[in-house]
């Protein structure tokens, strides 16, 4: 079963950042199965096209803009996530947004594809996360293993 967790966004920008954070504490900490590969996207969007063909599971960690209080955990899948790019609720929308149609154009989709993610307080410059993403970054990691772990 070939498995990505993606993790995107911007590390210069506060809550931006936020999927890219996750996916380096996963992989520093081994929390997910072996075999599954984490990749940090940043801001890349087409770049990855390759690394993102025909999988089995595609989970993506993004900040999720407007779904709710700071620090609120989102997870999309399904029909709901270009629907979700569309109304502009991740930072990222018109790249994954694109990512996903090009992939889907080429018929290289994944089978499945997973957003997790949680609502930013602060999209501005600075390195750190926001008390509210810290706080729930654990219970967001946590649930992109059970997510993993589920699937395999």
């Amino acid at each position: 079963m070939r498995v990505v967790v993606l993790g995107v966004g911007n590390l210069i920008m506060g809550d931006e950042g936020l999927g890219v954070r996750c996916v380096e504490r996963l992989a520093a900490a081994g929390a997910l199965p072996a075999g599954v590969v984490t990749i940090d996207g940043g801001t890349s969007t087409h770049e990855l096209l390759e690394d993102l063909e025909d999988l089995d599971l595609l989970v993506i960690v993004d900040a999720i803009a407007g779904a709710g209080a700071p620090g609120t955990l989102v997870r999309l899948e399904g029909e709901r996530i270009p629907a979700a790019f569309s109304n502009k609720l991740s930072p990222h929308q018109h790249g994954i947004n694109d990512l996903l149609a090009n992939l889907q154009l080429l018929g290289r989709s994944p089978a499945r594809v997973v957003v997790h993610g949680a609502t930013p307080a602060r999209i501005a410059l600075g390195l750190e996360l926001s008390p509210e993403i810290e706080a729930v970054l654990p219970a967001l990691a946590a649930r992109v293993v059970a997510e993993v772990v589920a699937a395999s």
